[in-house]
């Protein structure tokens, strides 16, 4: 999955690895203790190291990401990310662990591989989705002004794109479809697909597209394909073409929606991994939430943990053990006899995972 480039901080095999798991909130306390089940099953040298985030910790202690928890990742070789609640309504102190993570660690880029041997209309999908994962509007700058005259309200939210934010993580995506041209996929050839809305926001929207092409025009990606979508479009037409697509890349808020979005051609949330990328430090994270409705029934997908988990050591240079549970994960997903309530099936989170390990 990932280049030799973006694998900055691999451990010496030959010692013990150390894991960091924050399983924070609703089903991420299900679906991280799968992950490092099978984790434990194919490295024999690996320590774990259970953290505290969330939501729920915050409705006890009124701190979501303690201090402590970020100190200790910063000694570990990488870490796994459950799923955090995110109200709908404001609560006052609280804000999303996972995203002050992103920005303390300088977790840049969100990669989300979407891939199906048969996904949605009966076509083949081998999609890379990389998101911008420190700006735009989740840099959270929100206010509220009253009119004098009329007491009504106005929110006011502020967006910011910059040039140095907008080139890195399109210098990941032309990397990234280097790496995968070097694989069989279902592309012919290495294809970027920048996606925007420069047609209305031309300042910010257009700044990262400008950044984009300028990077495109390196002589290490003239054969890349370069290719645009505005973000309405790329909505349409992923799920009308979606084999076309190869590698996209995308300001935060767009390459959130598309990615959720991506998961419903491959049938699930529930099967989605992504890894939160800096040159520094990996945490692989399901793309599913905490989903309340069903937590603590014990039949929550556990693929999409697993899948991030195998993100996580192939960047750390585990990558025989990550492709062993990779073909575990799609082994069980093709026999199609032992899957959990989001795919149809009725099997347990338990039974799902020990299915996993007995593929190994």
């Amino acid at each position: 999955m990932f280049s030799k480039k973006l694998i900055v901080k691999a451990p010496a095999l030959s010692r013990s690895l150390t894991i960091g798991l924050i399983p924070a909130d609703g089903i991420g306390k299900e679906v991280i203790p799968a992950a490092q089940k099978i984790i434990e099953h194919v490295i024999d040298k690996v320590d774990f190291v259970n953290l505290d985030a969330g939501f729920e910790l915050f409705q006890k202690t009124g701190v979501a990401l303690p201090d402590e928890t970020v100190e200790i990742l910063k000694k570990c070789d990488g870490a796994l990310f459950g799923a955090v609640s995110s109200p709908s309504h404001k609560v006052a102190g609280y804000s999303s662990p996972i995203v002050a993570l992103r920005k303390k660690m300088d977790l840049y880029a969100n990669v989300r591989p979407v891939s199906s041997a048969k996904g949605a209309l009966g076509k083949p999908i081998d999609m890379l989705i990389i998101r911008e994962n420190t700006e735009c509007l989740y840099i959270k700058s929100e206010r509220l002004e009253k009119d004098p005259k009329t007491g009504l309200q106005t929110a006011w939210a502020d967006r910011r794109i910059t040039e140095y934010a907008s080139k890195r993580i399109a210098k990941m995506a032309f990397d990234m479809a280097l790496v995968r041209a070097k694989n069989p996929t279902i592309h012919s050839k290495p294809k970027v697909t920048i996606v925007h809305k420069s047609n209305v926001l031309s300042v910010t929207d257009g700044l990262f597209r400008e950044s984009c092409r300028a990077v495109a025009q390196n002589p290490e990606y003239k054969d890349v394909i370069v290719e645009e979508q505005l973000v309405d479009s790329m909505v349409y037409r992923m799920f009308r073409e979606p084999e076309v697509f190869d590698v996209v890349v995308a300001p935060n808020l767009y390459g959130d929606i598309i990615s959720d979005g991506a998961a419903a051609l491959v049938g699930s949330l529930g099967v989605v991994a992504s890894a939160n990328v800096g040159d520094n430090f990996v945490i692989g994270e399901p793309v599913h939430g905490s989903a309340p409705d069903i937590a603590g029934k014990g039949i929550s997908n556990p693929i999409a943990a697993i899948r991030s988990a195998a993100m996580l050591l192939d960047h750390l240079g585990y990558n025989a053990e990550a492709t062993k549970i990779k073909v575990a994960v799609d082994t069980v997903l093709t026999e199609g006899k032992t899957l959990t309530p989001d795919l149809g099936g009725k099997a347990t989170t338990e039974q799902v995972t020990s299915k996993v390990i007995a593929n190994l």
